[in-house]
């Protein structure tokens, strides 16, 4: 937490400063009072006679203390809330840098709603509690120190009285931060789960509606925020009790000053003046230990979220760059042939290595001996030591039973996830050799949910090349068949796309994500259903302009429909997270039986037809 306040040093040293001015004006003020009081008004050393001129110039010189005070204590706000704002800007950055840079496996655990809660409401937390160490530590300790110095210096006897009073204070605050601070850690979880379900209900309300569910969504809601305001309750109702015990002993204690006070009057030792400024010192001194029960309930409530927020910051992500040397531009061509040279892996088809955006050729993908089970699973394999290679400018279709592997199995190449067992490798390289940024340029991912985002068309195609020109936007839009829909409507380019795509139909959204994915230019290509939403005829015509205009891509496929992915070079068939063939469509009507299943089912249905229609 500390190197997020270093670069703020300043401001964080000038702001206590400030305060420090702000509360020696407060501590003269008793004392000009007093002069008020006993010169001014009675007269005690002008045989009772008051000094009007007295009280002017002394009420004078107590509204200039008290402005020069005033423009300190704005002073001391201004750079407290500088560094304080500052220093939660910079934490929320890093800690979202950090979300980024998790693996999904990470993410899942901590769940959207609770990292959302994360680096907003717990930050907020952990501003307020910087914000009240600069300020609150410095002005209370001062007015507790300097109250008691002075009492003292009135008269020995009211010091008594604090000596009295500071025990049963002290025990009250105690007490109070033992019973609250366990519940601020609950507070938050439970505050996770509000956001979690609020996200979930906004995000698929579609599904709400769809089958009538508002009113247990509804309920849902409705205990999570009880929950909520159950714990948040408890917190208030131990600081409704905190606060009356602590102004009765502050009102006992000044009763006691007033009747030591008197006392002392009668036997001279003190003057009445002297008793209002203890009164006043007094009202500081314990004001002050009732205000750092306040500062050490924000500590407390800071410190349960600089906890949460820490898990966040401290998590090593599972996937990062390779520890071996990067392969990458020439190097990863060099590589490539030399392991395509020494493994003789068989033709290419007489596809030449496209050049990437690296500027690298190549684009071979193999899969060795590879295992994997989802985090969390028990260790139940999705795949089961998969041998496949893909060459360079190939079109690879995955066909499969849902639940037999085929996106786990796409998802190991630009590593959201790392293999259980084996290896994959990407031109003649190990994803786990490669960085991050470097591999996942290499491949271009266009998904069956299609994610866009809450802006223009334009800027969410250029997520696949931010300096593509218009005429590079265009033919993307036209191989992807998303232009004539984009011209059609009235801003084209400019549309804006609202919140996860609601505006646009399940096919636009997909057409616009392989756009994007052709846009990006990489050498790796990947459908992951993503033409689930697309007819035959306007597939077809897609599937075309992959054959014509992106030769030299590597291609991988998942389908559902055999129309789909019949064009294919080869059509990998998953069983069980098992390659039960690989081969083209022809030969596996010959030769696969769970291939020959699928066909006939969907003949049966009335969906297979010719993938040229």
């Amino acid at each position: 937490m500390f190197r997020y306040l270093k670069k703020y040093w300043v401001f964080a040293l000038l702001a206590p400063l400030f305060m420090i001015g702000e509360v020696l004006m407060d501590l003269v003020q008793p004392r000009l009072m007093s002069t008020i009081i006993d010169e001014g008004v009675l007269g005690l050393s002008n045989q009772g006679v008051g000094d009007l001129k007295l009280i002017i110039v002394t009420g004078l010189q107590m509204i200039g203390l008290v402005a020069i005070g005033g423009t300190c204590g704005v002073l001391c706000g201004v750079f407290t809330n500088l560094c304080s704002q500052n220093f939660g800007n910079d934490m929320r950055k890093a800690a979202f840098r950090k979300i980024m840079a998790l693996s999904f496996e990470q993410t899942d655990q901590f769940s959207t709603g609770s990292l959302i809660t994360r680096v907003t409401n717990d930050i907020t937390q952990i501003q307020n509690m910087v914000s009240q160490c600069i300020r609150g530590f410095v002005r209370n300790i001062m007015l507790f120190a300097g109250g008691i110095a002075s009492m003292m210096l009135l008269d020995i006897s009211f010091g008594v009285v604090v000596a009295c009073a500071l025990p049963f204070l002290v025990i009250c605050v105690a007490f109070f931060l033992a019973k609250v601070t366990p519940l601020f850690r609950v507070l938050q979880k439970k505050l996770d789960r509000v956001n979690s379900v609020m996200q979930e209900n906004v995000a698929g309300s579609r599904v709400v509606k769809a089958y009538v569910k508002e009113e247990y969504e509804k309920k849902r809601f409705g205990d999570a925020n009880e929950d909520l305001v159950g714990t948040q309750l408890r917190i208030l109702t131990l600081s409704a009790y905190m606060t009356p015990v602590m102004n009765i002993v502050l009102n006992l204690s000044v009763v006691a000053v007033i009747y030591i006070g008197g006392i002392r009057v009668e036997q001279g030792d003190v003057t009445p003046g002297s008793v209002m400024a203890a009164i006043t010192y007094l009202s500081q001194i314990l004001h002050s230990v009732m205000m750092f029960a306040m500062v050490f309930q924000t500590i407390s409530r800071g410190t349960a979220s600089y906890r949460r927020v820490k898990e966040v910051m401290d998590c090593v992500p599972v996937i990062a760059d390779g520890e071996a040397a990067m392969m990458s531009g020439e190097a990863a061509t060099v590589n490539a042939e030399a392991a395509l040279a020494d493994e003789k892996a068989g033709p290419t088809h007489g596809k030449a290595p496209r050049k990437g955006p690296k500027g690298a050729a190549g684009g071979r993908v193999e899969f060795r001996n590879v295992s994997f089970a989802y985090p969390g699973s028990s260790g139940e394999a999705v795949l089961n030591h998969v041998n496949l290679t893909i060459e360079p400018g190939e079109t690879l279709a995955i066909l499969g039973a849902t639940g037999s592997g085929k996106s786990s199995l796409v998802n190991l190449i630009p590593r959201f996830y790392d293999v259980t067992e084996g290896q994959v490798l990407v031109d003649g390289v190990d994803v786990k050799d490669w960085k991050l940024t470097e591999l996942r340029d290499t491949v271009a991912i266009a998904l069956q949910k299609s994610e866009l985002f809450s802006t223009t068309i334009r800027k969410n195609l250029l997520w696949g090349d931010s300096e593509a020109t218009e005429e590079e936007l265009e033919k993307a839009a036209k191989d992807a068949q998303a232009a004539e829909f984009i011209h059609a409507k009235s801003e084209g380019y400019d549309t804006m796309v609202a919140e996860k795509g609601m505006s646009l139909s399940g096919g636009q959204k997909q057409r616009l994500s392989i756009t994007r994915a052709l846009l990006k230019n990489a050498k790796i290509l990947i459908f992951d259903d993503s033409t689930s939403a697309l007819d035959l005829k306007t597939e077809a015509k897609l599937y075309e302009a992959l054959r014509t205009h992106y030769k030299d891509v590597t291609k991988i496929m998942i389908a559902q429909r055999i129309a789909s992915v019949k064009g294919a070079n080869r059509i990998a068939v998953l069983d069980n997270g098992n390659i039960v063939a690989c081969d083209s469509h022809e030969n596996l009507m010959k030769s696969c039986e769970i291939y020959q299943d699928i066909y006939r089912s969907q003949l049966k249905a009335g969906t297979e037809v010719s993938a040229d229609e």
